[in-house]
């Protein structure tokens, strides 16, 4: 499954790629079309709306077509999606492309990630979302090479985009690796069902708390990612390339710390790893809320990035852990429905409360969000750690 595992890195990478650079391309792409800077938001909104959708579908997609089929025609449907916005002059077509951008993302995303917790060790899965940390990393970067042409925002998005059909080629190459994974579990494992519904999945002691921290942490990630450059910009006259650069180290911060995530996996458990994470949120948004310089506004926004590494995949690995392998495909996809949701509400949020109040209320809501993890994080071990007691005793 080697071979398999490193074909589910490069389907993450592609993942990772379109999701950071709207934010980056903004404050010129935004001018460009002659769009209002609250529009970035509702674009958000679209693919967050596609997120959603996908995510919920995804174990009746897989039941019907298989995680290779999946997994390879999402991404092409991205793909699609970025090409069109190289090519769009309106912002209506920009709004519309969003949602297949979207849709095509949800289904990767909620496929491999219970792939990975069912099938690999958390050192992988942390290893997982560092290479979407790769993808998200690479396309702002990208895109600030280009911002520095006349109009370059284009060429940005063509460029992601043709990469993004070269990881299409790699997954449909590789459709054969998926059914001899899958015959293999099936020989191996006896398990029924392999798979319940979001409606009995929701019944489950602590799947509200992890949807609740779904719904922080993601509307924290992007909206950081969305809204970063724009603060930098605006609120501490940082110029637009300068900002976007930032804007990946936000991103950069996230991959270095999933890679780190990976390889300690085997000797911190996950909860302490999400409980530092969270911590270094919490630090790196006081660091931008105090009067500080402003090369420390831009080490916090680093230390974000860093602190939000371990919550996602490792929330995630620990999905069929306290739910039970039936059930991690509905939760897991009812958790990453719950994250774009926060998405979806958040962001756009953001635009309105910052363009009609201050651009200076943006890290104290990082710090609520980063609050809220904290909270249903703590709960929600606790919740697991009396029935892993209550199970103890049962067998005793």
């Amino acid at each position: 499954m080697l071979l398999l595992l490193v074909v589910i890195y490069l389907a993450f990478i592609s993942l990772g790629l379109p999701d950071a650079i709207l934010g980056a391309a903004w404050p010129t792409m935004g001018t460009s079309i002659q769009a209002p800077l609250e529009f970035a938001g509702v674009l958000s909104f679209l693919m967050s709306l596609g997120t959603v959708i996908s995510s919920l579908l995804t174990a009746h997609l897989l039941n019907r077509f298989g995680i290779g089929k999946v997994v390879a025609f999402s991404v092409l449907l991205t793909a699609s999606a970025l090409l069109g916005f190289s090519l769009s002059h309106q912002i209506v077509a920009l709004a519309l492309l969003s949602i297949p951008l979207g849709i095509g993302a949800g289904a990767v995303d909620s496929a491999l990630n219970n792939f990975v917790a069912l099938n690999y060790r958390a050192k992988h899965m942390n290893y997982l979302h560092s290479f979407w940390g790769v993808g998200a990393t690479a396309g702002p970067l990208i895109m600030a090479n280009y911002l520095m042409l006349d109009n370059g925002w284009r060429q940005g998005y063509e460029t992601i985009a043709l990469l993004q059909f070269g990881l299409v080629f790699i997954l449909f190459i590789s459709l054969p690796l998926w059914k001899s994974a899958l015959s293999k579990n099936t020989s191996n494992e006896a398990e029924s069902p392999i798979f319940i519904s979001n409606k009995q999945a929701l019944k489950k002691t602590g799947v509200s708390l992890q949807l609740a921290l779904f719904f922080c942490y993601c509307a924290l990630e992007l909206g950081t990612g969305l809204w970063a450059a724009s603060y930098l910009t605006i609120e501490r006259g940082i110029q637009a390339q300068d900002a976007a650069f930032w804007t990946a180290m936000f991103y950069l911060g996230i991959t270095l710390g999933r890679f780190l995530c990976g390889v300690i996996a085997d000797k911190l458990n996950e909860e302490s790893m999400i409980r530092f994470g969270i911590l270094s949120i919490l630090v790196g948004a006081l660091a931008l809320i105090l009067p500080l310089p402003a090369l420390v506004s831009q080490l916090g926004l680093a230390l974000i990035g860093l602190g939000c590494a371990p919550i996602f995949p490792n929330t995630l690995h620990l999905t069929p852990k306290r739910f039970g392998k039936a059930a991690s495909q509905a939760v897991i996809g009812l958790s990453i429905a719950t994250a774009y949701v926060g998405i979806t509400i958040v962001p756009p949020l953001m635009g309105t409360l910052f363009t009609h109040l201050s651009f200076a209320y943006f890290p104290v809501l990082l710090l609520l969000l980063g609050l809220g993890m904290l909270f249903t994080s703590e709960k929600l071990k606790g919740i697991n750690q009396s029935a892993e007691m209550t199970k103890a005793l049962g067998e005793t």
